[in-house]
């Protein structure tokens, strides 16, 4: 065994990736299989985890190392579910990434509509983090598996984006719950981080950072350029050197409560 392999071979280990059908779920489950991974796709819908699949069909050579559930993360005995037929199929998951989340919507503060905001809090707090961490984490600690939590948080975890305001909350309270639930878990050997994406083009923001009809930018597309010292958004490919890291009891071992920021220098910017 190399060095590398050593350091980030995954071979043997189960992740459970939810909202692995997504852009960002899809590159960080593709990193999963290629380190050695068996990796188990959650998704709401059977079309999504089907097309995901499809993606990363060719990366595993044995394809019974892929499988997909549809299940909805904000239901807790749906999760629970899940987790007893992932466990049956592939073996004891080691490995939960949370990647379900996104936003509704751009609305100045005094427009907000609270059932959209409760919608989005929702999405990225309850299916995104909370239900899914209970479940697996209450599971580890049980049959004292030593497992690794990857979170997704989000430039909005640091500073607000305008008009997002459920996604600022939101993703706010998963780094906040990230940091706590590493020093809560931590006794378990369970090591809770997390992945700050920085601008990464997918289908829920495409249309708000690049005009459909001319292709160029739009007002909001140059402002993150321009606050980005790269002078570009991400490709989903870059996120998966984080996800290695984090997931590999070797590479990561004594990292717990953190997120990285893959950003392109977002965060750093200054004038």
């Amino acid at each position: 065994m190399s060095f590398l392999e050593e350091m980030f071979g995954l071979d043997g280990k189960t992740a459970i990736v939810a909202g692995g059908a997504g852009v960002i779920g899809t590159v960080m489950s593709k990193a999963l299989l290629m380190a050695g991974a068996n990796v188990v796709i959650w998704s709401r819908t059977q079309a999504s985890i089907d097309q995901a699949l499809e993606q990363l069909k060719a990366l595993a050579q044995d394809p019974e190392r892929m499988k997909g559930m549809q299940v909805d993360t904000a239901i807790e005995k749906e999760v629970a579910e899940a987790l007893a037929a992932s466990a049956a199929a592939l073996g004891s998951p080691e490995i939960l990434i949370n990647a379900v989340g996104g936003n509704i919507g751009k609305a100045p503060f005094v427009e907000t509509e609270m059932d959209q905001f409760e919608l989005v809090l929702k999405l990225n707090l309850i299916a995104g983090l909370m239900v899914p961490t209970k479940v697996i984490a209450a599971y580890w600690i049980e049959n004292k598996i030593k497992g690794s939590i990857i979170n997704l948080t989000s430039m909005a975890s640091y500073n607000p984006l305008s008009g997002v305001w459920a996604y600022d909350a939101a993703k706010s309270g998963v780094l906040n719950l990230t940091t706590g639930a590493a020093n809560e878990f931590a006794a378990y050997g369970i090591r809770v981080n997390a992945i700050a994406p920085g601008f990464f083009l997918g289908k829920q923001n495409r249309a708000l950072l690049v005009d459909q009809q001319t292709g160029e930018y739009t007002e909001r597309g140059n402002a993150v350029i321009a606050h980005t010292p790269f002078g570009r958004f991400g490709n989903a490919e870059e996120l998966m050197g984080a996800t290695l890291f984090l997931a590999s009891n070797q590479a990561s071992g004594f990292v717990t409560g953190t997120s990285i920021p893959v950003d392109g220098g977002y965060l750093a910017h200054n004038i």
